[in-house]
């Protein structure tokens, strides 16, 4: 090379070194420009429905759930496409009998509050909830086929099981700081003031049917987020929800109707996402709730007991038409509880088919079975009362209402009256548990491993008479699914296990206790002019929120951020072009016949890497 290319090589090197605030990284690289202290802003996230509690031992609404995922991290936390990866144990082994788990947990795991994370807080947690029947609410059936659970030392976690099992007991199961809640009665603890986790993001504050505040962790082991925090902002409805999207109040939304979601079509700094749900929405039939000592439990209409009144309901549905109309498509016709992002365990059993639309045969089932008609066509039950039954939904939810129209119309058609009763998630929730009800709107997200909804339909997950204990997810109980639950628990054989699921769901189905309506696509929105960077999952084709992790919220920046308080892709700096901007910008001089030309390209991220 001759000394003038060369020099001007220099020359462009070092203008372009003063001209871009950017951060060159490897060895023995330097940045040029120190950072000037920022404080990256929270994101603000609609909710629209109650929270039952903060306590990671109690809180089963969606809500709150959601909320302590990004608080306390499991052993074993999902993947980007819902595979298992290291959450709070970086590795795992099982015995060869699949008895005996052991766990390692890094020496550089830490609480927020800097106390070292060991072994010893999952012991407690998991011994905390065996021992005490008020902590088994939200999670007694992880634990139910846990012999023992040990730390036997701070880094190794041992789990012994009565059986072997498929799913991994360090799955799910958020593990509270020993230090913290030892010193509470953990039944009663609220949760909701200045919080020690694990996960990405804490509770700071609670105004109920206000705010959840979360800060930003800076213990978070995978690294700090770069948002100030999550704000959880209470609307009453979907409506207000979008409005406060549209003027800026909130950044994400999620759980819109479709009209709601095609109202966003073209709004200038938003954008708007479809997303394979993992939900599914139903209508729980009561079958005769009966608590833990098998006393009845609750006022449902003991008419409902009888299998083909309920099946005869099932037949009466048009399910096809409420996609159509209600969400307008936006999903798919529901079959067992499965959705179908978890192809696996998706679909009925061998021979079984979902009822179908056939208002003539549910008629006839009905005239069959003796519920003869009385003069104004309402059919009558077999103590000769007027079948009249309720239907309870959420005030919240305005898809409850549309379908309680249509039901009440084709129910009728077969000789059941309705009445409808819209009432707040909270007061839905209390009922169903203690079974005030006939039907109701219901619904669950469901997880990457089914062992958990399965559990929770066995007959030892019925509740106490005041709906403490367990929970029942349909307050149903059959000992042939029990043994169906046993066996896929401790099948190790991924596709006959895969079978065995789908008998068990198909049990429910054919039992008539839950219509499964559909898995709606996750309809969601969020100020694209403000926070860019949402990891979805499943990648590519998941909603951003809602997730069985923390991808979502936790990989999310502010546009203009790269994380280390320099611009990133979407801002822009100094007027220079957004060629011109990146993270980790790696420049190459190519020189040929004295003229010299700039390379850049993007380094891959950390989480690129993940």
């Amino acid at each position: 090379m001759n000394a003038k290319p060369k020099r001007l090589a220099i020359a462009l090197l070092a203008a372009l070194a003063i001209l871009l605030p950017i951060s060159l990284s490897g060895p023995g690289v330097q940045r040029a420009v120190a950072d000037e202290p920022t404080t990256a802003p929270a994101i603000k996230v609609a909710i629209t429905s109650d929270i039952d509690t903060l306590n990671p031992f109690l809180a089963i609404l969606a809500t709150s759930t959601a909320i302590l995922r990004f608080q306390y991290e499991s052993l074993v936390t999902w993947g980007k496409n819902n595979e298992p990866v290291a959450g709070l144990s970086d590795k795992w082994e099982t015995s060869p009998d699949g008895k005996t788990w052991t766990f390692h947990i890094p020496e550089d795991r830490k609480w927020s509050d800097n106390t070292p994370l060991t072994a010893e807080d999952a012991a407690w947690t998991f011994n905390a909830i065996k021992s005490n029947e008020k902590l088994q609410q939200a999670n007694g059936g992880l634990v139910e086929n846990v012999a023992s659970v040990t730390a036997k030392d701070p880094q190794t976690l041992e789990i012994v099981l009565a059986a072997p099992q498929a799913a991994n007991p360090g799955g799910e199961l958020p593990i509270v700081p020993k230090h913290v809640w030892e010193k509470q009665d953990a039944a009663t603890y609220e949760n909701d003031t200045d919080t020690v986790g694990s996960g990405p993001y804490l509770i700071k504050a609670y105004a109920q049917s206000q705010t959840v505040e979360m800060v930003a962790n800076p213990n978070f082991w995978r690294g700090q987020a770069k948002t100030g925090g999550i704000t959880w902002v209470y609307y009453k409805n979907g409506d207000a929800a979008v409005q406060a999207l549209k003027t800026g109040e909130v950044d994400v939304i999620s759980g819109m109707t479709a009209a709601q979601f095609k109202s966003l079509d073209g709004q200038a700094g938003i954008s708007t996402v479809t997303g394979a749900g993992r939900r599914y929405s139903s209508i729980a039939i009561n079958p005769g709730a009966i608590d833990n000592e098998g006393k009845p439990l609750g006022d449902g209409n003991p008419a409902l007991q009888d299998v083909n009144l309920r099946k005869a309901i099932m037949m009466a549905v048009n399910r096809q038409e409420l996609l159509d109309k209600v969400i307008q498509g936006l999903g798919k016709l529901g079959q067992t509880e499965i959705p179908t992002v978890y192809p696996n365990y998706y679909g009925f059993a061998p021979g079984v088919e979902a009822f179908p639309f056939d208002p003539a045969a549910a008629n006839k089932l009905l005239d069959d079975s003796g519920y003869q008609k009385g003069p104004d066509g309402i059919r009558l039950d077999k103590q000769g009362k007027p079948l009249k039954l309720r239907l309870m939904g959420r005030n919240t939810e305005p898809s409850h209402q549309l379908i309680a129209d249509f039901l009440k119309s084709w129910l009728k058609d077969i000789g059941i009256e309705i009445t409808v009763s819209m009432v707040t998630p909270q007061q839905v929730n209390d009922d169903s548990t203690l079974g005030k009800y006939d039907l109701y709107f219901t619904g669950w997200g469901i997880g990457p491993d089914p062992d958990f909804q399965l559990s929770i339909n066995q007959c030892s997950s019925r509740p106490a008479a005041d709906g403490s204990g367990a929970t029942s997810e349909n307050n149903w109980c059959d000992p042939e699914f029990d043994k169906l639950y046993k066996a896929q628990h401790t099948e190790q054989d991924p596709a006959k296990r895969g079978e065995l699921v789908k008998q068990a769901f198909s049990l429910i189905h054919e039992s008539a206790v839950n219509m499964v309506l559909w898995y709606a696509d996750s309809l969601e929105a969020y100020r694209s002019d403000k926070f860019d960077g949402f990891v979805r999952q499943p990648e590519g084709q998941g909603p951003i929120t809602g997730q069985n992790s923390y991808w979502g919220l936790y990989s999310v920046q502010p546009v203009g951020a790269n994380g280390d308080g320099s611009a990133g892709s979407n801002g822009a700096s100094g007027g220079l072009p957004g060629w011109a901007i990146g993270v980790g910008i790696a420049v190459l001089v190519v020189i040929a016949g004295g003229a010299v030309l700039l390379v850049l390209r993007n380094r891959r991220t950390a989480e690129d890497r993940e």
